[in-house]
């Protein structure tokens, strides 16, 4: 069974918001009570965040979708809805953020640092935060925004200060298992170790963590063995440790052989050229080890390396080694920059910026910008008056008037927002302000002859009227006597 995953897609969605609501307040003895639809609450956000208690990503590799809660819609009395909850994720120290086309989003190095991978959505405004001295008793409400919604990918690089490289059975597992309490597997098989292992050494003052990364074979920077899997676990660390085989029985073999393969893979990799390098002659203790190791100490040393030659078995050199690999980082602690405070900057909206683009596309023309795609999405089409009112934002926000710029005219196609979230209609300029065109509640004169079912239902109203007057009318008249019809003044033939 797999236990330890360094790499993840999870699908995230942040909480949708709640609606507004449209309501009027209505109280015995307490006429004109006036709107009291209440906010919608915002949704909950999806927030990844470093635990030092977490070491990999298997419980996303079981479950890779994640949702969280939605707000509550509004209620009369002014009642705002509960904000839905954020669904914090714990990942592992090092794990590194990025889209499905590989863009990093986020890197999360350090306990605590947390990165929103999906925000929730806006709550909607009720009708008694629309209200207006214009529009006293709005019959609509906005609706919440939907919450964002992809796919991300998580990829873990061990933050460790220096990393074991070597073939596989070099002694890496069992070098770690000597300087620091990690307990890895250890047999005298290739590939036994099947993932990163990470031990805590001491030397001196200087306190720094070391990773043993799986074997690595020629070919491993091209898919082979196990070395691509793990490669990216030696990104971090400040030194790279080469542990060669002194007691090796394979053919072709030897210790300078194998460090020139390893520099190799490496070097294809990419990105560990500037790291210092330590070559650990390992199993001086078997036969033959130590002749090996005297053999090519002095090659290796030519070439710029320095040597230590060890044990993992009989625990021989292994102080040396130790301060040698925290001299190394000590010094490279020492010489990184002080991290300051994060200054804040402000930048302001120019003032020439509208916000918004109006562009022409196919035939069509699409506005772009943050209000405007908002603004639809939370408008509920189904409302005249709600329509109207998004016609009016949008007007006094200036689109209409770079609609007329780009040369845009009657009965065009305007699209709103990315193509797939879009909202398409024919292109009405608007010739007055919407508030003093109100007629009942939920209704826009304006939008009239747009809504064929609103006709229908006028006309039947009117119809109904309409038989009413005509039936009030009837009765007036049946109760009335006809002074007009006089039988003294009617002949025989009328009577």
């Amino acid at each position: 069974m797999t236990t330890f995953v360094d790499r993840v897609e999870l699908h995230v969605a942040a909480g949708n918001g709640g609606h507004g609501c449209a309501s009027v307040h209505r109280e015995k003895f307490k006429p004109l009570g006036g709107p009291d639809g209440g906010n919608g609450g915002e949704g909950g956000s999806v927030i990844l965040m470093v635990d030092a208690q977490v070491t990999t990503l298997l419980e996303y590799h079981h479950s890779p979708k994640r949702k969280a809660t939605n707000g509550k819609p509004g209620a009369g009395g002014h009642r705002t809805g509960s904000t839905g909850g954020d669904l914090v994720l714990p990942v592992p120290d090092g794990t590194v953020v990025m889209d499905r086309q590989g863009n990093v989003l986020a890197d999360l190095v350090g306990h605590g640092t947390s990165f929103i991978a999906a925000a929730g959505g806006r709550g909607g405004l009720g009708n008694s935060a629309l209200s207006s001295a214009r529009r006293k008793a709005p019959g609509f409400a906005l609706l919440g925004e939907p919450g964002e919604a992809r796919d991300i990918v998580m990829e873990l690089k061990s933050v460790a200060d220096v990393a074991l490289v070597g073939y596989p059975s070099a002694g890496k597992s069992s070098l770690i298992s000597v300087i620091s309490a990690a307990k890895p597997k250890i047999a005298d098989y290739p590939f036994t170790t099947l993932i990163p292992n990470l031990g805590v050494v001491t030397a001196g003052e200087t306190v720094y963590t070391v990773a043993d990364v799986p074997g690595l074979i020629p070919g491993a920077s091209q898919g082979r063995g196990l070395g691509l899997e793990f490669l990216r676990h030696v990104e971090r660390c400040t030194v790279l440790v080469h542990v060669l085989d002194c007691a090796t029985l394979e053919p072709g073999r030897d210790p300078v052989t194998d460090l020139e393969t390893i520099e190799a893979e490496l070097s294809q990799y990419g990105g560990l050229d500037d790291r210092p390098r330590l070559v650990a002659l390992n199993k001086i203790d078997v036969p033959d080890g130590q002749d090996i190791a005297d053999l090519t100490r002095a090659s290796l040393e030519e070439l710029g390396y320095r040597v230590f030659e060890v044990s993992a078995a009989s625990r021989a050199g292994l102080r040396e080694l130790n301060y040698a690999m925290a001299q190394i980082v000590a010094e490279a602690r020492a010489a990184k920059p002080v991290q300051e405070a994060t200054r804040i900057v402000l930048r302001p909206t120019a003032v020439d910026d509208a916000g918004f683009t109006v562009t022409e596309e196919d035939g069509a023309y699409r506005v772009r910008g943050l209000k405007p795609e908002r603004w639809v999405r939370q408008t509920d089409f189904s409302n005249d008056e709600a329509v109207g009112y998004l016609a009016d934002r949008l007007a006094r926000l200036g689109v209409e008037d770079q609609l007329w710029k780009v040369g845009a005219t009657e009965g065009d196609t305007v699209i709103i927002g990315p193509d797939e979230n879009a909202v398409v209609f024919d292109w009405e300029p608007t010739l007055a302000a919407g508030a003093e065109m109100l007629g009942r509640r939920g209704e826009d004169h304006r939008l009239d002859t747009q809504r064929p079912a609103l006709d229908r239902r006028r006309d039947k109203q009117k119809l109904r009227d309409s038989a009413e007057d005509e039936f009030l009318a009837f009765e007036a008249l049946s109760s009335k006597r006809p002074a007009a019809l006089d039988t003294e003044d009617l002949s025989d033939d009328d009577e």
